[in-house]
């Protein structure tokens, strides 16, 4: 057998080898502006961005950018939801040439001050209903300044309008803004795409740092490079022969703040010449069809949680939407059951196909193809220039056979470059070229992979990722809890969800609802056990590590 059997099983028109441009990341919305000048590059709420506005005006924000002092390799923070300007200062912070630390609007002050001060962020751009927040946390960082965008700046006139005396300052999009910080329509005012200034932007300088969980549950920075993104965006693209450049409509209902939306979203759509639709609450199951129907979106990345979703939503089971334009759907995130997909695609007409990924090799390592074989269960198989292999537990070394299961390493141009100011854990991650996942899989003799199990004890929540530890660590400073364990549970809905066990110090008393609340206050919702159970002690090993997998498996079996 090969040691690469998936190429024979690969959808025709999909390449085994791609070559790719020695080109910064914004090369896609430069040559789309060229090829496409007229089209959309954003619909929001009606309002339509074409691409040549769009290279204007991210040309613009970097001479801002410049102006603020940023320069080449700089940290420009983004706390926005998925709306045009995120596009923008994206996309103008990469052309100044900054690295972009795109943080979750989820997380509490807590989580914000940690990003904020391990990446060395100076400037942050953020939504004005987030202003008061990152004002708090501001102290405790480096953030000297914040760019400041109101929601309503990307909107159609008289839905501004309306917004602005109806919502806007009630939903706290009204802000006054602290000597020192700029609205960012101010900023883009002040310049011309003649200004941006003249940054020599390389295929190997740092494009983003995106957070992720490790084995401790330390949020680590995992640095990807342009020629990354670029190969990537690229990778995506050549796995969908049947995407036409120019005419792909891209449904953004998946957060940009993550490098599934930044990838196999944005930038796989400005790659295609696509239309992006961007849908600012991706959990807005109502605002998703309605956008899905008026735009006659083609290509709708996801998670299953959404699917599932759109599956029981009243209206679409009633036959009251138009789900006929969908062509493909790439989900990930998550484990994608059967029933998802067949209902899904029963009730749309597209393809829904799984993939897989991971921070570390922003974003997709494994698809299953669009028009072959999918296998239930599987993550399906490498993407053009990936190479993937089993490796033995024991020696982290030994290749296995197909059907045995090991841990999964994977080869590929989109491999980071390292992990952030952690030279261990890097070291941990690469080795020899390889990237370490710490994902547990079996490849099948077509080469088709499946992710077994986790080496690593990740929670997967509708596609968030929650590490135990951290979690583990805001219940261990409440001042009632002696000792917490937590971990994944099976959830019908989310798939899988966050419980807590908890042993209370001798002669207190806690309900659950108390340690939510508690919670709730230290994090970000999807983080917040659902289940609580309190016990007189916990499982540990012989050193007195607690033994999470064995919680999990007596919650199973009702003990």
């Amino acid at each position: 057998m090969s040691d690469r059997p998936w190429l024979e099983r690969y959808d025709e028109g999909v390449p085994q080898t791609i070559e790719y441009p020695e080109v910064p990341l914004f090369y896609f919305l430069e040559e789309s502006a060229k090829k496409y000048p007229d089209a959309s590059c954003t619909i929001f709420k009606g309002a339509k961005i074409s691409y040549t506005e769009m290279n204007d005006l991210t040309d613009r924000f970097a001479a801002g950018l410049a102006s603020l002092g940023v320069k080449k390799g700089d940290r420009v923070g983004i706390f926005i939801p998925n709306t045009p300007q995120f596009i923008v200062a994206y996309h103008g912070a990469l052309k100044a040439g900054a690295v972009v630390v795109a943080t979750n609007p989820l997380y509490t002050a807590r989580e914000i001050e940690h990003q904020a001060n391990d990446s060395g962020m100076e400037i942050m751009v953020v939504m004005s209903n987030f202003y008061n927040t990152i004002k708090e946390v501001q102290p405790k960082t480096k953030i000297k300044k914040l760019v400041v965008t109101n929601i309503k700046e990307t909107l159609p006139p008289v839905t501004a309008f309306l917004f602005t005396l109806l919502k806007e300052k009630k939903s706290g999009f009204r802000v006054e803004l602290a000597e020192g910080d700029i609205w960012m329509q101010d900023l883009l005012d002040k310049f011309t795409p003649e200004d941006r200034p003249k940054v020599d932007v390389g295929p190997d300088d740092l494009a983003v740092f995106q957070y992720s969980g490790g084995t401790t549950g330390t949020p680590k920075a995992a640095i990807a490079m342009h020629r990354n993104l670029v190969a990537n965006s690229l990778q995506i693209r050549r796995w969908m022969p049947n995407a036409i450049d120019g005419e792909e409509v891209v449904l953004m209902a998946i957060p940009l703040f993550h490098v599934y939306g930044m990838v196999a979203g944005m930038s796989f759509g400005m790659a295609t010449g696509a239309s992006l639709v961007m849908v600012p609450n991706v959990r807005d199951i109502k605002d998703d069809l309605d956008n899905l129907q008026k735009y006659r979106c083609t290509i709708f990345p996801g998670v299953p949680t959404l699917y599932t979703a759109i599956n029981n939503w009243p209206d679409v089971l009633a036959g009251k939407y138009d789900l006929s334009s969908i062509k493909a759907c790439i989900s990930g995130s998550a484990p994608l059951m059967r029933e998802t997909k067949e209902k899904f695609e029963e009730l749309t007409g597209g393809l829904v196909f799984e993939g897989f990924g991971l921070s570390e090799a922003p974003t997709a390592t494994h698809c299953n193809p669009m028009s072959g074989e999918n296998r239930t269960g599987s993550i399906g198989m490498p993407l053009p220039d990936v190479d993937a292999r089993v490796i033995s537990l024991d020696d982290e070394v030994t290749v296995l056979p197909a059907g045995e299961v090991g841990e999964l390493v994977i080869k590929g141009p989109q491999v980071f470059k390292g992990y952030h100011n952690m030279p261990t854990e890097t070291k941990n991650a690469l080795r020899e070229g390889w990237l370490y996942t710490g994902d547990i899989a079996r490849m099948d003799e077509d080469g088709y992979f499946y992710i077994v199990d986790r080496k690593k004890e990740l929670i997967k929540p509708g596609g968030f990722q929650v590490w135990p530890r951290e979690v583990e660590e805001v219940i261990s400073d409440y001042s009632k809890v002696l000792e917490v364990g937590v971990a994944g549970i099976p959830d019908p809905k989310r798939g899988e969800t966050v419980k807590a066990w908890i042993v209370l110090k001798p002669g207190e008393t806690a309900t659950m609802e108390e340690i939510r609340e508690y919670c709730k206050e230290q994090m970000a919702a999807y983080k917040v056990p659902t289940h609580v159970e309190f016990r007189d002690e916990l499982p540990k090993t012989t050193v007195g590590k607690i033994l999470r997998r064995e919680l999990v498996r007596q919650h199973k079996e009702g003990s």
